[in-house]
């Protein structure tokens, strides 16, 4: 068995494209619309990793996860339950730790790298 490294930059055709308001009792502000590509996924599912955009808008947050970020354009505002608010644009990296409550608020379409270990 061949193990490759995975190429984020490479260009893909297998995009997916969903309206986030789709979901039910998601979205709180706006009317995003998500693509993203799946670029890896472990035998089991449970840590994927990709590349995703959105439009603006606000939505709670999905819980259940760890997951890593970096922004490769845009600007977006993580909400915690508390109110309290961090910012990040082009070029900065973070990480949503499971068990985090809150909102995702895409001020302007941002493009984003992500790995999530997913624990549903």
């Amino acid at each position: 068995m061949v193990v490759k490294v995975i190429d984020f930059s490479a260009a893909s055709d297998a995009w997916e494209a969903r309206r986030l308001a789709d979901l039910p009792d998601r979205v709180v502000a706006g009317d995003p619309h998500h693509q993203s590509v799946g670029r890896f996924a472990n035998p089991s599912g449970d840590l994927i990793a990709g590349t995703w955009t959105s439009t603006p808008g606000k939505w709670h947050a999905f819980t259940d996860r760890d997951e890593f970020c970096v922004i490769i354009s845009g600007h977006v505002r993580l909400i915690a339950a508390d109110g309290s608010a961090q910012t990040f644009r082009t070029g900065d990296s973070f990480l949503i730790p499971n068990g985090f409550r809150g909102f995702w608020e895409v001020i302007e379409t941002t493009t984003k790298h992500y790995v999530i270990r997913d624990y549903s």
